[in-house]
């Protein structure tokens, strides 16, 4: 069989042991959708693709492969061996669904947040925040919190777009509020406080528009117009992010205020903006919703008068309420979604969803959308729909009918096999960790700040200058290093006593069942007879040190491809 990560560039070329990776015999694949009318749906207009472009559909992922692809994507990391052993010994038709209904459950609340705060982080203000007006644990514990509870998704966007307060919980400050991290790095441009980068942003992670490039022209390729991005930003003219300190330590925080805005013309009445054409001429914009939408061109702040009548307008607010009402927003979310769980979204980029670019799946996005709405933006629910689907279930491993059905070369996504894509970084960090139970002896604030020390490295190792979500393992003299020699690998391969190779190492279990147990623990399956032979050779060279030899089958486990794969 054709090893289906060979094509992955990280680390395959040093390990011995990764080249004799195999896979378990696939299952048949069934048009399940358990009962729910949203999974129907889906499989019934992913067929229809299929159909429309003759292409067959992969066999069914194992249920090894299945459980460990639905333990990363919806609470980031591998599942141990014991919840493994568990799902595949489960005979129920259902048992799918019902582990989805337990990942998404009260059992797993706190890592299902702990994962989709990673996710949402990096989203709002990426991984490697450099920006000193950003508090990147404010912003997290907002995300915690609100995840935990599953807010529904338009009242999180809501709180983001129109959040007032301190981005820091730090002493002496007050007035807490984690969402304004979202905004309070994102107004200020050289030195003037206009929300270029709030505009572009929110118009990008909650609408699916790129509006950035035509802040200074008319986009060349698309229905973008400089006045539009101007009539966007002019929501954002009544905040203001405020520079603070306090307290005899000299802390400092961001404060994001609302505050009547008198307009570049110094008439709050009409408050207007001013922006530059290319060819020096200078125009004026008022608040304009991407649809057109107008509203008061005030630049106060809703207040009433003596007579009970009032006057004003909360820009931000009404901005919130024209996002939820469009049909963009659920659009731009049930891409991201599917992108996250099926390795592409719609259109690509995933939040580039102008007209310019029309989406793979029309009709399945629409109605996803539609749904979505209908479900009161609950991000549980799709997400469940999502990974029940026929799409998810698939192998990746290609067909004679399928092998076409590629998205890296260009082409619009099928999703008739399931595409490879590497782990995200947390998602490495909390599988390693789960993989060698070193996660038993983690808690609190200490755990956190192991984890932000630990990923600042593999930032700079393998992020981007913006820290955004493009970090990828490609091989690389430094991220191999990393991963060879880094200290979380040390301990996760070190024999010390307790440890989790010693536990193994020392168990009654025959040579065999140790060295299943350690794929079964990273890579969701047993291990084939070319790998027990390879290990069996390294326990007669090693003269019969069985921990030395399960050491360093542990290490090639470790790293190879399989393992940072997800598959």
């Amino acid at each position: 069989m054709r090893d289906r990560f060979a094509s992955t560039r990280a680390f395959g070329p040093w390990l011995f042991l990764a080249a004799a990776l195999t896979h378990l015999p696939l299952q048949s694949a069934e048009d399940e959708h358990f009962g729910i009318p949203q999974v129907k749906f889906i499989n019934a207009q992913i067929s229809a693709g299929w159909t429309d472009a003759k292409l067959t559909p992969s066999k069914a992922a194992n249920d090894g492969e299945w459980c460990r692809r639905v333990h990363l994507d919806l609470i980031g990391r591998v599942p141990t061996v014991d919840e493994l052993n568990r799902y595949v010994a489960d005979s129920s038709p259902a048992k799918r669904a019902e582990l989805v209904s337990r990942l998404l459950g009260d059992d797993y609340v706190d890592e299902y947040a702990r994962h989709w705060t990673d996710v949402w982080a990096t989203v709002l203000i990426g991984r490697n925040v450099q920006n000193e007006r950003v508090n990147r644990p404010g912003m997290r514990q907002y995300l915690r919190r609100a995840l935990s509870k599953n807010i529904p998704y338009d009242q999180f966007m809501e709180e983001l777009v129109t959040a007032t307060g301190a981005n820091t919980n730090k002493k002496d400050v007050e007035g807490f509020n984690g969402a304004t991290n979202f905004l309070s790095g994102k107004m200020e441009e050289m030195g003037v406080e206009n929300g270029v980068q709030a505009t572009a942003k929110t118009a990008q992670i909650f609408l699916g528009l790129q509006v950035q490039c035509t802040q200074c022209h008319n986009h060349p390729f698309n229905k973008g117009k400089q006045n539009q991005f101007w009539e966007m930003n002019a929501f954002f003219r009544q905040t203001r992010a405020l520079r603070k300190r306090a307290g005899t330590d000299d802390v400092q925080w961001v404060e994001l205020v609302d505050e009547d805005f008198a307009g570049e013309g110094g008439n709050p009445e009409e408050a207007e903006l001013y922006y530059e054409l290319r060819n020096g001429l200078m125009k004026v914009a008022y608040p304009v919703f991407v649809d057109g939408t107008e509203i008061s061109k005030s630049g106060y702040l809703p207040a009433k008068l003596e007579d009970g009548s009032s006057y004003g307008v909360h820009r931000r607010r009404e901005l919130a309420l024209l996002i939820k009402a469009s049909p963009f927003f659920p659009r731009a979310i049930v891409s991201r979604m599917w992108a996250h769980f099926l390795g592409y979204g719609f259109t690509k980029p995933v939040d580039d969803m102008g007209e310019h670019n029309p989406p793979s799946h029309p009709e399945l996005l629409d109605g996803l959308a539609e749904r979505f709405r209908e479900q009161s933006f609950d991000l549980k629910e799709l997400a469940r729909w999502i990974v029940l689907s026929r799409a998810y279930s698939l192998s990746s491993v290609t067909l004679a009918g399928n092998s076409r059905d590629d998205p890296a070369l260009g082409e619009k996504p099928k999703f008739s096999h399931f595409y490879l894509r590497q782990m995200q970084a947390e998602q490495l960090y909390e599988s390693l960790l789960t993989a060698t139970q070193a996660d038993k002896t983690r808690s609190g604030e200490d755990a956190a700040k192991t984890k932000d020390k630990w990923m600042s490295q593999f930032v700079i190792a393998f992020g981007t200058d913006e820290g955004d979500d493009a970090t990828t393992f490609n091989g690389t003299i430094p991220q191999v290093l990393m991963m060879f020699n880094g200290e979380l690998v040390k301990q996760a391969t070190s024999t010390g006593k307790g440890g989790f190779l010693d536990k193994v190492a020392s168990s009654p279990m025959a040579s065999k069942k140790k060295i299943e147990t350690l794929y079964l623990a990273a890579l969701a399956r047993k291990p084939s007879t070319t790998e027990i032979e390879t290990a069996n050779k390294l326990l007669v060279a090693r003269g019969g040190d069985v921990v030395g030899a399960l050491q360093d089958v542990w290490w090639a486990v470790l790293n190879s491809n399989e393992f940072i794969i997800q598959h």
